[in-house]
Parts: structure tokens; sequence; C-alpha cells
């Protein structure tokens, strides 16, 4: 947790944005993995981590804006629960931590919320994205649960979007310890990528590395020698010399905030000149994103200059042709680089995404581009000190999108598909960086993850 004084000074910021109304924070439930009492590791619900920093279940947060209280509703444990977890501090006293005096059992918490409908009062709660939640803010509004997501308060959706964006100098602290051990993680996965190394090896020693310096990872692992699968979850494959492997993967601090790297690995220790022609680009692209990354600069004309980047190298080696303005504006390049440059992290690596990510990346201003690819981009809105982002370009082969486009004949004009044929197999190569944007530009968060491709040959052969 931080001070008390970070959670107390955050509640009162919700307060000035909103200016009235009854606030509903669930907190998350234990959830099994497969029986009651077998349950999966526990996650906070990161706007109640936000305002009240409890990482307990079972509890939810209450902030009442007209009649200037905020309250805690849970219950204390019983003798079976010391029995089998050892003392525990009380409800009270876990509250008094996040500056709160008010606790009551969460039996109590029903007719709270009933006098404040009764009364006329406007009641917040952000869209749930767990059923026993959606269930509870059923119950307690009286709203049908199929649409309670309908009913979640904008309002309030945008005034923590506007708190959460711009992170505190402790959050940014944080941020940096995740990275730290991610860090550790990617370049541990370097020194492993050997071939005959069966992947899932390596994905759970980098996991260990995540539980071992924080709270394990940010989000599963992708870590694979088939890339060309952008979120590729397998990890059942045996490493084969001079096949590529990308490994996205982050970790979460013991504070619950996240780091999210992308480094693209050689089995074996050694680029092909074909593969170091394509990594030069996507490196150049990574670099063209973070030296245009500043305070006014829209995200969405920072992601079409890294396409554009990687257009231009694409035509340089033969596999798009034509004008590379009008290539991009036309959407071809997305053949090769079908998602977005990156988005909002803090608490979580898609920072807000479950307020709904057209509230968290874009704004009355800038709205997303509908267009294959480009669509995909999480973040396009102007950008302002504090804001933490991600900057992960990457060009893919991926044979069925190949075919598709190939087939209905898009973006002839722009694409040689007869050497891009000749790349089936490749994979895909993406390159990811966490970026602070500051007052004057942006910097990168911790240590750079060794990303030149004489860097990361020389990690992987051990020197």
């Amino acid at each position: 947790m931080f001070t008390k004084e970070t959670y107390i000074r955050r509640r009162e910021q919700l307060r000035q944005k909103l200016g009235t109304g009854l606030v509903l924070i669930p907190g998350n439930q234990e959830s099994p993995m497969n029986y009651p009492e077998n349950t999966y590791h526990f996650r906070q619900d990161s706007t109640f981590l936000y305002f009240f920093g409890l990482q307990l279940p079972n509890m939810f947060g209450v902030i009442d804006i007209d009649e200037n209280f905020d309250a805690i509703f849970a219950d204390d444990i019983d003798i079976e629960d010391i029995i089998w977890m050892g003392p525990q501090p009380s409800v009270q006293d876990l509250a008094a931590g996040a500056g709160i005096s008010m606790t009551a059992p969460r039996e109590n918490l029903p007719g709270v919320v009933e006098t404040a409908i009764k009364s006329g009062k406007r009641i917040h709660f952000t869209p749930p994205y767990r059923t026993d939640n959606q269930m509870w803010l059923s119950m307690l509004t009286g709203i049908k649960s199929g649409k309670i997501r309908q009913y979640a308060s904008l309002e309030l959706i945008r005034a923590i979007v506007s708190l959460r964006s711009v992170k505190e100098e402790a959050e940014i602290e944080e941020i940096e310890a995740a990275c730290a051990i991610g860090y550790e993680m990617h370049v541990a996965a370097m020194k492993l990528a050997q071939p005959g190394v069966k992947e899932q090896e390596i994905a759970g020693f980098i996991e260990g590395i995540a539980l071992s310096g924080g709270a394990g990872t940010s989000f599963p692992t992708i870590l694979t020698q088939n890339g060309e699968t952008l979120h590729n979850h397998n990890h059942s494959f045996l490493l084969e010399k001079g096949r590529l492997m990308i490994v996205d993967a982050g970790a979460s601090s013991n504070g619950h905030y996240a780091s999210d790297f992308t480094r693209t690995v050689p089995v074996g220790g050694k680029f092909s000149p074909k593969q170091k022609e394509i990594y030069d680009i996507v490196l150049a692209a990574n670099n063209t994103a973070f030296s245009l990354t500043a305070p006014g600069v829209t995200y969405q004309s920072v992601h079409l200059a890294a396409a554009r980047t990687i257009a231009s190298g694409l035509k340089e080696i033969g596999l798009m042709k034509g004008d590379v303005d009008e290539a991009v504006a036309a959407g071809a390049h997305a053949l090769f680089f079908p998602h977005g440059l990156g988005h909002m992290m803090g608490l979580d690596v898609h920072d807000m995404e479950d307020y709904g990510q057209i509230h968290v990346g874009y704004d009355e201003e800038i709205r997303p581009i509908d267009q294959f690819g480009t669509a995909y981009l999480r973040l396009g809105r102007r950008l302002q000190p504090g804001f933490v982002i991600t900057n992960e370009p990457g060009i893919y082969f991926i044979p069925a999108l190949l075919d598709k486009w190939e087939k209905e004949g898009l973006h002839r004009q722009f694409i040689n598909y007869k050497k891009a044929r000749t790349y089936l197999g490749f994979g895909g190569i993406r390159l990811e960086d966490d970026v602070l944007v500051t007052a004057t530009g942006a910097r990168l968060l911790g240590d750079r993850v060794p990303i030149k491709p004489e860097e990361v040959e020389a990690i992987v052969n051990g020197r």
C-alpha cells in the first residue's frame, strides 16, 4: 500500500470531479479453479486497489460524495479462519491504513444503498467484469443482472480515467520495480533460447522469476517460435535452430503495477540475413515511435509514423511497392503489421481496459480509425505528461491472412505477394518497450532490455 494520505487524496479528487452521488466499488472475491476450496491466486480489482489499496477478498468500498464519508463493508475473520490463516488484522485496522474510519459488516451494505436510492441519489459504478460482482451490483441496485453494464456510470468512468491516466511518482516507482523484474525475465529467456529446449521450460523459468521478485506475471506469458500468431500461449514446441522466438512477457510488482516487454530472439544465437533485415525494420519503427512520443502528440499519429517506417523498410527489400504514404493510408501495411502500436499501462497491463477501451484510449477529439489493423490501436488520444504507455511495432507473415488478401486481390498495387510467399514459415518479430511521457518528451522505464541484434546474439551465445 501507499500512504493513507494517497488514498484520501485520490478519493477527494474523485469527489471533486463527480460532484454528487454514491460510488460503489466492489472488491474481487475468491475464484475457484476446479472446486470451491481450490482457488486461483487472488488478485484484487484495480479500481478498488487505486482508491483503497487493500489486497483482500470480499471487501466492498463506498464513497458517498453528498454525505462526505467513505466506508469499507467487509466481515472480520472467525476462529476457523484463524486456524487456517493465523491471526489477521481487523477490518477496522485495515481500513484505517487507507484513511477510512467507517467500517461495517457486508450484510449492512444493501440497506445503505437502498436508502441512497430512495433519497434520489445518483448511484455510480463501473462496468463489472466478474459475474459475482455483476450479481452483487444487481442485487444492490435492483437492475437486472444482464443489463447491469448498460447502467455503468459514464461520469465515473471518465473521472477515474482522468485520474489514473496520469501516474503519480509513487506509481512510477512501482512500475520501474516491475520493469526491473521484466528485464531479468527477458535476459533469462534469451540465455535459454537454444535448439531442443522446450518453450514450456523457458516460460516456466521466467514466470518463476516474476514470482520470486514480485506478485507474478502481469499477464499470461506469450513465448513461441510461431510468432506469426500474435497472442500465442501454446508453449508445447521444441525450439529449432534458426527459428525466431518471440517473448512477450511482463511482471507485476508487489504493489500490483505492471511491466510489459517483448523481444525476438534467434534460436541458437544468430540472425540470418533475411531475419536481420526484418528485425532492423521493426527496430527502426520502435525507435521512430519513441522519438516522436511527447506531450500534445496523438498516439494515433505516432502509430501511423511507425506504420510508414515499416512500409518504407518493406519497400526497400521488395515486399511492398508504390507510394508509402498512400499504402499506409489504404491500410496495406496491415498485412504485415496488423495491430496497434501500444496501450496504456499501470495497475493493469492494458490499463483500465475494463472501463471500455474507447473511454481510455480515445476522446471526443481523437476517434478510432475503422480500418483493419489500425482499428486495433488501443491508444490514440493526445499524450500527457505522466502517461505510461507501450511501444510495440511488429512485422508478421501470417499464412491465412496472406492467402485471404491475395485471393481477394487486396492492395496489389502496394504488396508483392509473390515475394511475401517466400517468407511463409518466417514467423514474426515484435519489439516492445515501456515508456513514460515526460514534460518535454519521453523516457524508457527501467533499463532497456537488450534490443540491438548484436546484443541479443551475444546473450544467446553466452557472451
